[in-house]
């Protein structure tokens, strides 16, 4: 932080932010944990019905849409496949239509690193984790959109990717704590959810998600913080193989999404009402709307990444391409054995197409060319791809058919 900025701390007490977790007594607690326990035998069971080598590929379609849909629920909307053009350094000559695409490759950077296991969930909701998440995702953005505007007045101050706020401001009809105090209360953070167990953790999921909103760290950029808080723990406690979001559900009920939130800020109703500051009923209700949430939204991918049914799609999309001359016959014998293989070294792609090696290797390089088909090197196996503009075919509903 800059020395010379004078940073205001109005001395708030850390207890206007309890109860951080679900009270003990709460009435709705046992149900709450069966929904818990429901959502991680459910996600566990989704990746453990497909092999492992389909994954990864999977996993990449996966975070282009949770980039999309967390990013639409701040305003942007970037499609999937402009997402994967960006990945491609294929950018929009429109500035910003390209600006965009930027905030969504930085999304996309971000989550891959914690896809990849360098951020855990306890570190995730430490300050230095959070501060970092803000830093990765804020210093890849346009400078464009390095700017917040006070709705208000309408003024306009830098963004600093990692800094912490300096100043005050209003998120509808809540004050935020001082920036001075910020420090305090994200200590207070950390100390309560890195030491939660893991059924515990999955429980206070959404705690986590709506108490780092509640303290506003950042002059902008908190929501896509959170989200990809909520992320990291997801993606540890539950081992979802980053192949599910919750953003996606978020995004789709987007109103209740918020007007849960904002219960959230409200002070306790009654002395039923938990013995902390903010009230323990909306936490409650909260809580049971994100894990509902994460179980649709397992219970949607399932339905669509159900190998028989998967496979129809891949097959029906495969055979019209044939027929159009788009992509060679026999094809899709390639794709059907990596859907059941997760992989396939190279040199036996000419047994699975009952084919010669030179015509072989013409059709791997043709699927390579469309982007169905990946591998990380020449002599590498073939995995099975799952291309942003095919999503509408092989795994429909997942985001919209077409950019806006």
């Amino acid at each position: 932080m800059e020395p010379d900025i004078i940073v205001a701390d109005r001395g708030e007490r850390i207890s206007l932010m309890e109860p951080l977790l679900l009270g003990a007594s709460y009435r709705h607690r046992p149900h709450l944990a069966d929904l818990a326990l429901d959502l991680a035998q459910k996600s566990a069971g989704l990746k453990r019905s497909l092999p492992p080598a389909l994954l990864p590929s999977l996993a990449n379609l996966v975070r282009s849409m949770n980039c999309y849909y967390s990013n639409l629920i701040e305003g942007h909307n970037t499609h999937p496949i402009d997402i994967e053009r960006a990945l491609h350094n294929d950018f929009s000559t429109d500035p910003h239509k390209r600006d965009l695409q930027r905030e969504a490759a930085a999304h996309i950077a971000v989550q891959q690193w914690i896809d990849t296991g360098a951020l855990t969930a306890q570190q995730a909701t430490s300050q230095e984790g959070i501060r970092e998440i803000h830093r990765r995702f804020c210093e890849l953005l346009p400078p464009d959109l390095l700017w917040a505007e006070d709705p208000a007045t309408q003024e306009r101050a830098p963004v600093i990717p990692g800094q912490l706020r300096t100043r005050d401001v209003r998120v509808g009809d809540h004050i935020p704590v001082s920036p001075g105090a910020i420090p305090r209360f994200l200590e207070r953070f950390s100390q309560v959810y890195s030491q939660t167990g893991k059924a515990e953790s999955i429980l206070a999921a959404a705690a986590v998600h709506h108490r780092l909103l509640w303290i506003h760290p950042f002059l902008d950029g908190n929501g896509r913080v959170a989200r990809l808080v909520s992320h990291a723990q997801l993606l540890e406690h539950l081992d979802t193989g980053a192949i599910w979001s919750v953003a996606r559900g978020l995004a789709r009920n987007i109103q209740e999404y918020k007007r849960r939130l904002a219960n959230c800020d409200l002070t306790r109703r009654n002395d039923l009402d938990g013995r902390g500051h903010l009230s323990e009923e909306a936490l409650g209700e909260f809580t049971e709307f994100f894990l509902t949430l994460c179980l649709d939204q397992v219970d949607f991918m399932e339905s669509l990444i159900q190998p028989a049914r998967l496979r129809v799609r891949i097959q029906v999309w495969a055979e019209e391409e044939s027929r159009l001359g788009n992509l060679p016959s026999k094809f899709f014998a390639l794709l059907d054995a990596l859907l059941l293989r997760g992989e396939l070294p190279r040199g036996e792609a000419e047994i699975v197409l009952n084919t010669g090696e030179r015509q072989a290797r013409r059709i791997v390089s043709t699927l390579l060319e469309k982007g169905v088909l990946t591998s990380a090197s020449p002599r590498a196996p073939l995995h099975l791809a799952f291309p942003a503009i095919l999503a509408a075919r092989w795994l429909p509903g997942l985001f919209p058919d077409q950019p806006a």
